[in-house]
């Protein structure tokens, strides 16, 4: 079995996530970026994880239940794509930008790794 490192920059998604008063009451922006391990067992689409699964479950996690910490963001958009089928490794970085503008800097980002 070979492996290959894919690289997803820049997975727009909305969310209802934060520990300050409001911030679970109205979606958000995040932004993801995934550097993914997986099988590859021919030149085939059906042969590896489709880039195109792996970004909407990231957008999935996002969607989902609502967490205060940018960290658990990150650990569960990695598990959610963990568990697709051929992935052997996630790395995830969330990146908050309405948090980064409120605070005046270029970015707040939370990256979780799951293998």
């Amino acid at each position: 079995m070979a492996t290959c490192q894919l690289s997803i920059a820049g997975i727009r998604a909305s969310g209802r996530h934060g520990a300050n008063p409001g911030e679970q009451l109205q979606a958000q922006e995040f932004v993801i970026d995934l550097d993914v391990t997986v099988e590859v067992r021919g030149d085939d689409i059906d042969a590896t994880t489709d880039y195109r699964g792996i970004a909407d479950a990231a957008r999935g996690a996002v969607a989902g239940p609502s967490f205060q910490l940018l960290e658990t963001i990150a650990e569960e958009v990695a598990r959610a794509v963990f568990g697709l089928e051929g992935v052997l490794r996630v790395s995830a970085t969330v990146h908050k930008p309405a948090a980064a503008a409120s605070l005046g800097v270029e970015d707040v980002a939370a990256g979780a790794t799951v293998a």
